[in-house]
């Protein structure tokens, strides 16, 4: 915890940077070990070279002192060998601790998956299982049982944004309820409908949408100062990423790339994706707009969804290069596909080398960002949408998440940029937590500091399917 405002997990002060640090200091410890054991054989060549053999001719005393010293030094309790050996043992019991904590937090991760999803698939348990709490609460706390319900009741909306744990166990079981809706229909259904896990389920679902092409046009330079103005920090970042929400609705899916050019020439690229605007179901062919609930199900499945290629389109229009430094900026869906993007950086399916991301309301946990990305999760504890894919961001050496309190009185504004997201913006900015002071560090391409010359041009494309 970082003051009242933030909470701060993972990235650079996280326990997953502790294990980095570990298989680090593994590394290191062989290397020195290696380097102990290629002196002591050395060192040993030494006992029998042949100068100091003719010299015990003329003192035989002093050299038997020399080669009991040095073999001493040598192979003694505390000499060079044993060192060598004690380094390779602990080397090998750091790495094994390493992998023993991620094998454990693999094994409980998909435990926590077989678990939501049995009771999505056994209802009739899970419902008694819920009656039995509920009946433990009312004669452990009924007081509290009763005023629960009465708030559930009164406003079903506000109780959910103070429980949003709730939508975790929701998402989570769908998977093995959607399983058992297919086995149910004799398997008609299991093309759509089923899934070992959240991202399985949802990429069957993700089929009834089809994806199609991208297809992108260039719109007027954005020359408002909120756009043009070189960013300082996370809240100027995520200023600019509300003047392309404002525009965009399920008509038009606008994004921007910004393009920031130091005094020195060299330049970086800043990509603003909003979030989801279109929320249409299914309706056989391919829908125009891609800011739509078809996005959503397949990036979470983890596709490569005809948005993200139309950020790549649009970042080589704006003149980005392979090598160029890109940061994605995102809010909700816009957020799980830079997250997405980040995943393929580098590749056919997103040939830009991403440096960082920024993320503000966007279910991103089941995403592997490699760990050369940096990236920065912003939630509202009060927001149900980071919810939405039933697990928490890792705590990963690249990956920090900063969690505040923003609570506006109806779901979607605490899900907004401008009345939730950019007040915690302004907190992190004023936070000097060490896994945000690493972040920093790794977006200085995109950041000015005090007294930096940047120009900034906004470029601006509406997205769409074909």
């Amino acid at each position: 915890m970082t003051g009242a405002a933030i909470e701060v997990r993972g990235g650079a002060g996280g326990v997953e940077a502790d294990l980095a640090d570990l298989t680090s200091l593994a590394g290191s410890s062989l290397d020195l070990a290696e380097a102990l054991a290629a002196t002591s054989a050395v060192c040993h060549g030494m006992l029998a070279d042949p100068d100091l053999l003719a010299s015990a001719v003329l003192d035989p005393v002093g050299v038997a002192r020399f080669e009991a010293a040095l073999l001493a030094a040598l192979d003694g309790a505390g000499g060079l060998t044993a060192l060598a050996v004690a380094f390779t043992a602990r080397a090998a019991t750091l790495r094994a601790a390493a992998e023993a904590y991620a094998a454990a937090d693999a094994a409980l991760a998909g435990l926590a998956d077989d678990l939501h999803w049995a009771a999505g698939f056994f209802p009739e348990a899970t419902v008694g299982g819920l009656l039995v709490l509920g009946a433990g609460r009312v004669l452990t706390d009924p007081v509290g049982a009763v005023d629960g319900a009465r708030d559930l009741a009164d406003d079903p909306e506000g109780w959910l944004a103070e429980h949003p744990g709730v939508v975790d166990h929701v998402v989570n079981a769908a998977p093995g309820a959607a399983s058992r809706l297919g086995l149910s229909t004799g398997g008609l259904l299991s093309p759509w409908f089923g899934g070992g896990d959240v991202r399985s389920a949802v990429a069957r679902l993700g089929r009834l949408w089809p994806d199609g092409v991208p297809v992108v046009a260039e719109r007027p330079d954005d020359v408002r100062a909120a756009a043009v103005r070189p960013p300082r920090g996370v809240a100027d970042l995520l200023a600019a990423l509300d003047l392309r929400s404002e525009e965009s609705d399920a008509d038009r899916d606008h994004i921007g790339v910004r393009v920031l050019t130091r005094a020195d020439g060299t330049t970086a690229y800043v990509v603003d994706i909003p979030g989801t605007q279109d929320w249409d179901l299914p309706g056989g062919g391919v829908n125009p707009a891609t800011n739509d609930l078809g996005t959503n199900l397949r990036v979470l499945g983890g596709d490569v969804t005809t948005r993200q290629r139309a950020v790549a389109e649009a970042l080589r229009r704006a003149g980005a290069g392979p090598a160029d430094p890109v940061l994605l900026v995102g809010h909700s869906q816009g957020g799980m596909v830079a997250a997405q993007a980040a995943h393929d950086a580098g590749t056919a399916d997103f040939p830009y080398d991403v440096r960082c991301v920024l993320t503000a309301g966007a279910p991103i946990g089941r995403v592997e960002v490699p760990a050369r990305v940096q990236v920065l999760a912003l939630e509202n504890v009060h927001d149900v949408v980071p919810h939405l894919d039933g697990r928490d961001n890792d705590d990963d050496a690249n990956v920090t998440t900063v969690t505040f309190e923003r609570r506006t009185g109806a779901i979607g504004t605490d899900h907004g940029l401008r009345n939730s997201y950019l007040h915690g913006a302004r907190a992190v900015d004023r936070s000097d937590a060490p896994s945000l002071a690493a972040y920093r560090v790794s977006a200085a391409p995109f950041l000015a500091g005090s007294g930096d010359d940047v120009t900034v041009v906004a470029h601006v494309y509406s997205i769409s399917r074909g």
